[in-house]
């Protein structure tokens, strides 16, 4: 779920809103409090965490049928359907957004159960199990760990934050090369262009078995439509349009999270450069990988980086330095 879109449009709306309707209503959750031992921190460039949860929360009936996503019974507590990180430069005047694969092999740290009973020791696992187990804390804990990047500050969307601000725009156009034909969510498209409404859009950014590319071709898909979504608000106006701003953000605000430490100051500060920003100064990525079909035992399919890339990556990131197309120097 391109969960990035939404934030970002949204950051950039509340500089015209203006933070005295806003800050009260965006609900805020401790993230950073208990973790030790964190990366240091090298310049006044800015990381964001945005997470996608699978969360059903916001969903009808109606549409949760529709989506054939399960209860939210089923879904309590929530995974992270999707990972972004957000590289926010120190001039304030571009901005880095790369894709975290689900399925990324990673040491998951010691944390105590989710029953509070037991200590969990570290162990190998999924990216996305370490929310599971640990909500946004934990989660946040095993990527600093995994990249030695410090995570300033995080934001959180659910399935009916993505739904809502696809239709508040009036739906997105996708191209697709290939007809799409998924069992699993049902959708159905043919080759060529289609103007997908919120809940078709889920359908399409979450797909991931119909081209047997999995969470890669899900990536590539999931940063086109986030490409799609900046243009569409900026090109139809809605940033610019406080009615149709104002439909957009009463649409989507319940349902974002943000850490306690995002203050009236950072919201006004991150918006106006994020409104600022066009998908020519943007530019997304996925971590370089050196296996995206691995196998490990007790852990199941995994994503594995490509050491030396995915290092060199987070060094340039760390640092505020560009980043290059070639990194790995030729033999």
């Amino acid at each position: 779920m391109t969960t990035l879109s939404v934030s970002i449009v949204i950051l950039a709306s509340i500089s015209w809103l203006g933070l005295g309707q806003v800050s009260g209503q965006i609900s805020r959750i401790s993230v950073f409090g208990d973790l030790k031992d964190r990366p240091e921190k090298t310049s006044r460039a800015i990381n964001y965490l945005v997470v996608g949860s699978d969360s059903r929360e916001g969903l009808t009936q109606a549409q949760i049928k529709k989506l054939r996503v399960g209860s939210t019974a089923v879904a309590a507590g929530g995974r992270s359907d999707t990972m972004f990180l957000v590289h926010i430069s120190k001039s304030r005047d571009a901005a880095f957004i790369v894709s975290l694969p689900r399925d990324t092999l990673v040491q998951v740290p010691a944390h105590i159960s989710q029953d509070g009973t037991r200590d969990i020791p570290e162990k190998p696992g999924k990216l996305n199990a370490a929310f599971a187990f640990g909500g946004a804390p934990l989660l946040i804990q095993t990527i600093e760990a995994k990249t030695n990047l410090q995570i300033d500050h995080y934001i959180e969307i659910n399935f009916a934050g993505f739904t809502g601000v696809v239709d508040a725009l009036g739906g997105i156009e996708v191209c697709s090369k290939v007809p799409i034909n998924d069992p699993k969510s049902y959708l159905v498209l043919s080759a060529g262009t289609h103007l997908l409404d919120g809940l078709e859009a889920l359908k399409y950014v979450r797909t991931r078995v119909f081209d047997g590319r999995g969470d890669i071709g899900r990536m590539e898909r999931q940063q086109q439509f986030v490409n799609a979504v900046v243009r569409k608000a900026t090109s139809s106006g809605t940033l610019l349009n406080p009615v149709k701003l104002a439909k957009f953000y009463n649409a989507t605000i319940s349902t974002v999270k943000m850490d306690e430490g995002v203050d009236k100051n950072d919201l006004l500060t991150l918006a106006k450069q994020l409104r600022n920003l066009s998908s020519g100064n943007i530019r997304t990525l996925t971590v370089p990988l050196s296996d995206p079909n691995a196998r490990v035992a007790g852990v199941g399919s995994v994503v594995v980086w490509d050491e030396e890339l995915a290092a060199d990556l987070w060094t340039r990131i760390r640092n505020d330095q560009a980043l290059i197309d070639v990194v790995k120097p030729s033999p």
